[in-house]
């Protein structure tokens, strides 16, 4: 039997399931994504405007989140975790079985590691604002929102749009550490294929691929963005 015979194209092929652990990375880089933007402006702006002892908290979970490996971040929450909560629920005398799904765990596992990173690319953009332009908006009169909406994120964004696609970049990549817990995503599901088949190179071969096409989409998605952002930007003449 050839390779193109086991892959098969039917609904339940090895090419529909890894078409599927291909649809579970995306879902769960873009919740990663999206919970790692999240606290890396919460975070950014407790740094830069919080009280003293805030910003130290926030400072130690930066560095902790970029020294720890990321997989031993996601085994600590999803079994470790796991472990925790059932002792909480048995303390409550709270019945019934209860645990930590692989997918909520690659997205908060990932989304505080894309914090830490998001959070220095955020304050860094935010420092890199003239502080003259600030003034002069404060004297015409704006501040809170309108400050932020007007003037500083037409500023910071270009300026952190480069650190922020590579952080997507690295999240597809860093989504398949959610495998070592058994979650079916795609490098977990050519694993599966691999093993049945006895086919390792060919699997992960396409698995290559499929993560590929995956990274060439985005540069699309982020060509446009910043074409569409690069209009605020000044241009030199």
């Amino acid at each position: 039997m050839s390779f193109f015979d086991v892959l098969g194209w039917g609904s339940h092929s090895w090419a529909y399931q890894l078409l599927l652990g291909t649809l579970t990375t995306v879902e769960i880089s873009l919740g990663a994504y999206a919970a790692g933007l999240t606290i890396g402006c919460v975070v950014a702006i407790i740094k830069l405007y919080g009280p003293r002892w805030a910003a130290r908290l926030a400072n130690g979970y930066s560095t902790v989140c970029r020294a720890v490996p990321d997989i031993m971040l996601i085994i600590i929450l999803y079994y470790s975790g796991q472990s925790a909560l059932g002792a909480l629920l048995a303390d409550l005398d709270i019945g019934g079985d209860y645990s930590i799904s692989g997918f909520a765990a690659a997205i908060v596992v990932l989304g505080l590691v894309q914090g830490a990173y998001a959070s220095e690319i955020i304050r860094g953009a935010i420092l890199s604002i003239p502080i003259g332009q600030v003034e002069a908006a404060r004297a015409f009169g704006m501040a809170g929102p309108v400050l932020f909406r007007r003037i500083i994120l037409p500023v910071m964004v270009p300026t952190a749009l480069g650190g922020l696609t590579n952080l997507w970049m690295a999240i597809i990549k860093d989504s398949a550490l959610i495998s070592v817990v058994g979650y079916n995503e795609l490098l977990f599901t050519a694993k599966q294929a691999a093993g049945s088949s006895k086919y390792y190179f060919s699997f992960f071969l396409v698995c290559a691929g499929l993560y590929y096409i995956l990274t060439l989409a985005s540069n699309v998605v982020i060509h446009v963005v910043e074409r569409r952002i690069g209009r605020w930007m000044p241009r030199a003449h």
